[in-house]
């Protein structure tokens, strides 16, 4: 059996490790690009076309012949990008790259289209949320945020919200604070 069967060469391993950041560097180019709801609920298409992407880009960073020690590789060097993307978030710069703003999708009755469309949240799946926050009317909800984890946050009526729940979100200056 070859050595380089379960091996590698130091050029491989290079091509292996920058391909690795690249891919990793355009995914969270291509998150912010289209928006935090792009991952956020997954329907069984979204899940296989997911699974057929990571197959895609699996096989653009092992290359032609993939190996056991490129793999190996290839697959430890996601896991440091990941968790060196977990601790860069608590500085602003990399937080601000990779985690995507909250945003006010409603403020009191009223549906900011305006923020719908920038965020990818069509009408009917805000509608949706607001049933399943049991939402019977409009009039019923102080806001509506989609938050930077892609989840739709209802906040109802009937309290003052505290400036803190309101930081740092886009469109906070819409949302009425009587309750």
């Amino acid at each position: 059996m070859d050595w380089m069967e379960y091996g590698l060469n130091g050029v491989d391993a290079i091509r292996v490790v920058v391909s690795c950041v690249t891919f990793y560097i355009g995914i969270i180019l291509l998150m912010r690009v289209f928006g935090q709801r792009a991952l956020s609920s997954l329907s069984s298409f979204d899940v296989a076309a997911i699974i057929a992407m990571g197959a895609v880009i699996g096989r653009a960073i092992l290359g032609d012949t993939p190996t056991l020690a490129a793999g190996t590789l290839g697959l430890a060097t996601l896991l440091i990008l990941q968790a060196l993307t977990g601790f860069g978030r608590r500085f602003g710069f990399v937080r601000n790259v990779v985690n995507s703003p909250a945003v006010v999708l409603m403020a009191g009755s009223e549906i900011l289209t305006d923020n719908l469309s920038k965020s990818h949240v069509d009408h009917d799946e805000l509608i949706a949320k607001l049933r399943s926050a049991g939402i019977r009317n409009r009039d019923e909800v102080a806001c509506a945020i989609l938050e930077s984890t892609g989840q739709i946050s209802i906040i109802r009526r009937g309290a003052p919200i505290s400036e803190e729940m309101l930081t740092g979100v886009v469109g906070a200056d819409r949302v009425p604070r009587d309750g």
